[in-house]
């Protein structure tokens, strides 16, 4: 992300509702970083189907401008598609998880910014990603976040979607080997987030879904696009 482009002032674009547990959030994920980090959760080593997902979106939105990675933790989905030939930068609520990615991604820019407080400009993006980041989002909030992606990006360009599948919310109290947390994971059904992704503006491109494969629940990967 070129510095000053995508990241702007907050009249460039409209504001998106805070969640009343950002700073609990912001400062779980500071508790948790160097546990995530140590047990290299989201290595994509494992996961061929993901990393296909991910040379799929970086085929739709090379050249078309900078990537987003909104609530890139470490770096490690960043710094991939970096490798793939994309222009991608991060952007992380956790202070200590940015400065993880900038240590082991030192080539990056990784910048601390919520996905609710980044005041992206019109048509300044290729392509948004929101890789498993956007679940602790409030139901009342994340519309409006996927707006802010949609009026961010330039014709054509792209949100890849990540998240976990099902109906309800989980409070969290722990995780990433018994750390103390406290946020509040919110599952959706893929055709929820589908017609939330239409609501704001984005035509479907398309879905995969994944069993469990050892986790809790069922992932989706979801790719949508602004018409040209």
């Amino acid at each position: 992300m070129c510095p000053g482009r995508a990241l702007a002032s907050p009249t460039v674009s409209d504001a998106v509702a805070q969640p009343a547990d950002l700073e609990l959030v912001r400062t779980s994920y500071d508790r948790v970083a160097d546990s995530y980090v140590a047990m290299r959760a989201g290595d994509l080593a494992p996961a061929p189907w993901l990393r296909g997902a991910l040379a799929a979106f970086a085929d739709e939105v090379r050249g078309r401008g900078p990537v987003l990675d909104v609530g890139c933790g470490p770096g490690t989905v960043t710094a991939h598609l970096a490798g793939l030939g994309v222009d991608a930068s991060g952007v992380d609520l956790s202070p200590r998880m940015v400065a993880h990615a900038r240590r082991l991604h030192p080539g990056l820019r990784f910048t601390v910014a919520s996905a609710t407080g980044l005041r992206l400009e019109a048509a300044s993006l290729g392509g948004v990603l929101g890789w498993w980041s956007l679940f602790n989002l409030p139901r009342d909030v994340l519309p409006g976040v996927l707006a802010s992606f949609a009026r961010a990006l330039v014709p054509g360009g792209q949100v890849l979607l990540g998240t976990h599948v099902g109906d309800g919310d989980i409070v969290r109290t722990e995780a990433y080997g018994g750390v103390p947390v406290s946020w509040t994971t919110h599952l959706w059904q893929p055709e929820q987030l589908v017609t939330l992704l239409a609501g704001a503006g984005l035509e479907p491109v398309a879905e995969l879904r994944l069993p469990t494969g050892g986790l809790a629940h069922r992932q989706v990967l979801l790719a949508a696009r602004r018409p040209d």
